[in-house]
């Protein structure tokens, strides 16, 4: 027996590698501080839950739904669009799918559209399933690089030949691992390239309500004449604490919705329909009480943000995401720091590098733990003297 070539191009998924990790020192007793994952550590809200229990008493619940999606989800799904982003015109039959979290349907998108040596045009850094999932399909991945001023990138410097070959350009805004976020001026940017290019233009907005001090972070869909080229992959997971139990949505170009549709039909088979109704209860959550949910990551943010900057950290309050985007200290690599870290702190976190090369040079943090390991976190890097501004005692503990 022999694995399928195409597993030799792509490398143990970063955050399984990370779990292996700090699964090893836990069994040697260290007391890990885990700041890696994106996965929220509060629960799901009870009027989430409680839908969820009546849904599965409804035995009509328990048989194979429909692959796209029931209807009443699509149509509430919709329906939070028009709420959230003003977009009155999603049908549910032709513009709207569901999907197993994001992660399932990005990877659909392709193999639905993306051939044997096609160019897929990925942000670099960026969330690593674009690369992965353009090797499974067999394209040839062509990495976008953010320009570190504000992690967007300058679509100038994409060669025309890779443009005219190129089958999907993927964006992620609020972004990881960077938290950068984009307006809606970038946004009319990359539709008319994409329209020019005839490239179906795939916005990744899973953390779209994940954001601080007031801003609200838009949809590309906002932009006239978008759904021509674009679709829009939605998820629960962050917004409502629901990372487990993987529900999610695509909505814009009707073609790009065929296409998940068409590879959802013969890979799987759909969401449990309770789920789906109880994702119908999170679309009803208030405003009050989404803010409530996303208070308790702003309040992480700045407590990191504080303690990074008093241990000499050049950086600012970031707008959206779970992440706290940081660079390293001089004379480290991505990978040489996290390894300090964890030696020294024991600390996770993940290495900027492991979103592709653009990312050397950062580290990634996330907002999932309680304030408490946080301040903790901190002070073993104070105690142990790594900072920012004096790097030379880091060297020292290098050696």
């Amino acid at each position: 027996m022999q694995l399928a070539k195409r597993l030799e191009r792509i490398p143990p998924y970063l955050f399984a590698e990370i779990d292996r990790k700090r699964n090893e020192l836990v069994e040697r007793g260290v007391d890990i501080i885990n700041l890696g994952a994106g996965d929220p550590d509060r629960p799901t809200p009870k009027h989430i839950i409680q839908a969820m229990h009546e849904a599965i008493q409804d035995s009509t619940n328990h048989h194979y739904p429909p692959y796209k999606g029931i209807k009443e989800y699509r149509q509430a799904a919709a329906d939070w669009m028009k709420r959230r982003f003003a977009i009155e015109d999603l049908n549910p039959e032709t513009e709207v799918i569901s999907s197993i979290g994001s992660k399932e349907s990005i990877h659909n998108t392709f193999l639905a559209f993306v051939n044997p040596g096609d160019y897929t045009i990925i942000p670099d850094p960026g969330y690593p399933v674009y690369r992965t999932s353009t090797i499974f399909a067999e394209g040839q991945p062509y990495p976008m690089h953010l320009q570190t001023e504000n992690w967007l990138p300058n679509l100038k410097t994409i060669p025309q030949e890779v443009a005219q070959k190129a089958k999907l350009l993927w964006v992620n805004y609020p972004n990881n691992p960077t938290g950068a976020t984009a307006t809606l001026d970038f946004f009319q940017e990359l539709v008319n390239f994409c329209r020019h290019y005839d490239i179906l233009l795939c916005h990744d907005h899973a953390y779209s309500e994940m954001a601080y001090d007031g801003y609200k972070p838009p949809s590309v869909l906002q932009i006239p004449g978008a759904k021509d080229v674009a679709i829009e992959f939605h998820s629960l997971s962050k917004s409502y604490n629901m990372t487990g139990w993987r529900i999610g949505f695509v909505v814009g170009n009707s073609l790009g919705i065929k296409g998940l549709s068409q590879v959802k039909s013969n890979v799987d088979s759909g969401v449990f329909k309770a789920i789906q109704k109880a994702a119908i209860a999170a679309f009803s959550t208030t405003e009050e009480e989404l803010q409530s949910l996303v208070a308790v990551y702003q309040q992480r943010r700045d407590i990191l943000i504080e303690g990074l900057q008093s241990l000499g950290w050049p950086i600012k309050p970031n707008l959206a995401s779970l992440y706290v985007w940081v660079p390293v200290p001089k004379n480290y690599t991505s990978q040489e720091f996290v390894n300090l870290l964890l030696d020294k702190c024991g600390i996770i976190v993940p290495p900027g590098n492991g979103y592709g090369a653009s990312g050397e040079g950062f580290f990634r943090i996330a907002l999932t733990v309680e304030e408490e390991r946080i301040y903790a976190a901190l002070k073993r890097m104070k105690d142990a003297g790594i900072s920012y501004q004096y790097y030379a005692n880091i060297q020292g503990l290098k050696k």
